[in-house]
């Protein structure tokens, strides 16, 4: 046989083939297992930026600044707060203005969400430290306290964006906060901030134009046709609604 004919032996082609088949079933598998870790390791690794707090807008949600003069605007990882005007809105955001308005942070964050904000966890040197300023750990993951201390939801929507400890913690924090009844879990029906936002501020209690809050019974209620409603006299009044004086009016 010449090397020519050799060269295109049919046979001698098959035994390549199933050679090469063979060494790719041994190998793939492999590779791609060791791609997938790779390319998992390269998109959970968060970026770092150390900052400065310059503003609290609300409870989940602030604004810092790095050393060159940037600002950026950071969505706290894992957690929903409430809204302004549902109740306990202002005690989360008064809560979060504690924990680190003025203060330097760590920054951690993978992604930004709809609105260009970095969705990050936030460190902070706890309060309580009694070290140096300038030589404190950032050790307070201000998202998991806000949940901690009953001012802000875990945020199971996107809880698998969080690592699996993360993600036990979180959910954790707010099953303890839950059965403690710290913060807005003093209300059994409170709504998530989820819901508020989609229109489940709707209810038989009628705040007019005038921002007077009327329940039903009340001797104006029927009166009162241009209104907004919500479900509890409480969350009207969290809107910025008062109670009607005692005649009625």
């Amino acid at each position: 046989m010449t090397p020519a004919a050799a060269e295109f032996d049919p046979h001698h082609g098959d035994a390549r083939r199933d050679v090469a088949a063979s060494w790719r079933m041994r190998t793939s598998p492999a590779l791609l297992a060791a791609a997938c870790i790779l390319a998992t390791v390269a998109q959970a690794a968060p970026q770092v930026l150390d900052v400065r707090v310059v503003s609290v807008a609300d409870g989940d949600s602030l604004t810092v600044r790095d050393s060159n003069g940037v600002t950026y605007e950071v969505r706290l990882a894992g957690i929903d707060a409430p809204e302004h005007g549902q109740p306990y809105s202002r005690q989360s955001k008064a809560s979060l203005v504690r924990m680190a308005l003025g203060q330097d942070a760590r920054i951690e964050w993978s992604e930004r969400d709809g609105y260009g904000r970095l969705v990050a966890k936030a460190w902070v040197v706890p309060a309580d430290a009694s070290c140096l300023a300038s030589s404190c750990p950032r050790t307070l993951d201000t998202g998991l306290a806000q949940v901690t201390t009953g001012l802000a939801w875990h945020y199971k929507k996107y809880e698998r964006d969080q690592s699996e400890k993360d993600r036990h913690r979180y959910a954790d924090a707010e099953t303890e906060a839950r059965a403690r009844r710290l913060g807005l879990w003093q209300d059994p029906a409170a709504a998530p901030p989820w819901d508020w936002r989609h229109g489940l501020t709707n209810g038989p209690v009628k705040k007019s134009r005038s921002d007077i809050c009327h329940a039903p019974g009340n001797p104006t209620y029927r009166t009162v046709t241009r209104f907004t409603s919500y479900p509890t006299v409480e969350a009207c009044l969290a809107s910025g609604g008062r109670l009607p004086n005692p005649s009625g009016g």
